[in-house]
């Protein structure tokens, strides 16, 4: 088949977010596929920046067509509100002109990526598949982001337009495709994907790690509880600074290590100087290339994931919490959901109370010096990883989706 992938945030390897984008385009491409790729351009995306207003170019097979329309996690609301609507106006033109399409492929969010998939499509007279990544509008609305009534009602008609338009629709959660089903969709049309495990990427030799941990000369060999991800308001991670006040007060030998950026960072520095923290138990990193995040999950002792307590968030499918499973590690996270069913039904990780990091950070401590839980729960993390998630056979349940769609 031959695919537009229409991803306005697409990441190599080479960059420092999510890549299942990335993953899923090269494994298609082995697999006998052809994948045209528009997407826009932001600072960890792994790739140059445009100097045209379409620039091409072609990564381990895929075709990337890259709009110039900047991106960052650092821009106010109408920065990005204006990205977006730029990408979606240049993403339709610089799939205008491809040849022999079989299907349209649209990953959110943002939401906006949907216009560019439903006119492609129609233009290509292809099938249009969508793939919620997060339910919008419903998030900023529950988190308060988006309070303009015009806005909203947009955006709520534009979720019932894409949803309507597309053949079929991808969930990365259970409960994403409940509340799609819930605003009226019928159940076989939405298939759950959720994130992948690359386990390969992620098998990193002991003695590359050992020397990696040399390098940094503040660990030493002590307890490491690993978050790598987005500093943004939906991470809560002031969260994770309080917690870590309480296990420096229990044992200061235990360290956590905030690999990423983001808007909140500053104000996350300044509380854990505030705190008593900052350079003590609690150290900042800027975000690394993908394919360097395997050594810092090779070292942690518990890889972790966090949201700020909103009911929608629980839906959640983060790369990070499928990184631990890919590199074997327990993984600690403080929200419910299916993600907490899941580490209470494998003993892969822990549910901390994101109303108490008091009790979290005893139950934290405790655990980081149970030797025989950290054992179990790695094995049981390492399984889910080669087992449910890996990519190679969600790659499959992707593809399978597409044969069915185009009636192949």
């Amino acid at each position: 088949m031959h695919i537009i992938y229409l991803h306005q945030h697409f990441v190599l390897r080479t960059g420092a977010s999510g890549v299942r984008s990335y993953e899923f385009s090269r494994l298609l491409v082995e697999r006998g596929h052809s994948i045209t790729l528009i997407t826009g351009y932001h600072e960890l995306s792994g790739l140059p920046r445009p100097r045209k207003l379409i620039e091409k170019t072609i990564v381990d097979g895929i075709e990337i067509r890259m709009v110039r329309s900047p991106y960052s996690q650092k821009m106010g609301f109408w920065r990005r509100l204006y990205a977006f609507f730029h990408f979606m106006v240049f993403s339709i033109f610089a799939g205008l002109k491809i040849k022999n399409v079989d299907l349209v492929f649209a990953t959110s969010t943002p939401l906006t990526i949907a216009i560019p998939g439903i006119v492609l499509s129609f233009i290509h007279r292809c099938p249009f598949v969508f793939e919620v990544r997060d339910v919008w509008p419903d998030v900023p609305i529950e988190m308060g982001i988006l309070k303009n009534r015009v806005l909203i009602r947009c955006a709520k008609l534009l979720e019932r337009v894409a949803y309507m338009r597309a053949r079929h629709i991808v969930a990365l959660s259970p409960g994403m495709k409940e509340l799609i089903v819930k605003k009226g969709v019928t159940d076989k049309k939405v298939t759950v994907i959720p994130n992948a495990s690359d386990v390969n990427l992620f098998r990193v030799p002991p003695d590359e790690l050992d020397r990696f941990r040399k390098e940094l000369a503040w660990l030493d060999d002590r307890p490491l509880v690993l978050y790598a991800g987005a500093f943004g308001k939906v991470n809560g991670l002031d969260y994770v600074i309080a917690l870590a006040r309480e296990v420096y007060q229990l044992d200061p030998s235990i360290v956590f290590l905030l690999l990423g950026d983001g808007s909140e960072k500053d104000k996350l520095v300044r509380l854990s100087k505030s705190f008593g923290v900052y350079e003590k138990n609690v150290f900042f990193h800027p975000p690394v290339a993908r394919e360097r995040l395997p050594y810092y999950i090779g070292i942690a002792t518990i890889v972790s994931s966090f949201t700020i307590p909103v009911d929608i968030l629980k839906h959640n499918s983060a790369n990070k919490f499928f990184d631990a499973f890919a590199g074997g590690k327990p993984i600690c996270i403080n929200y419910e959901g299916w993600q907490a069913e899941l580490l209470r039904e494998t003993g892969a990780g822990i549910v901390l109370d994101p109303h108490d990091p008091q009790s979290s950070g005893r139950l934290l401590v405790e655990r980081i010096h149970d030797k025989e839980w950290l054992e179990k729960a790695s094995r049981a993390s390492r399984e889910l990883g080669e087992k449910v998630f890996h990519r190679n056979i969600l790659v499959r349940q992707l593809e399978q989706v597409f044969f069915n769609v185009a009636e192949i």
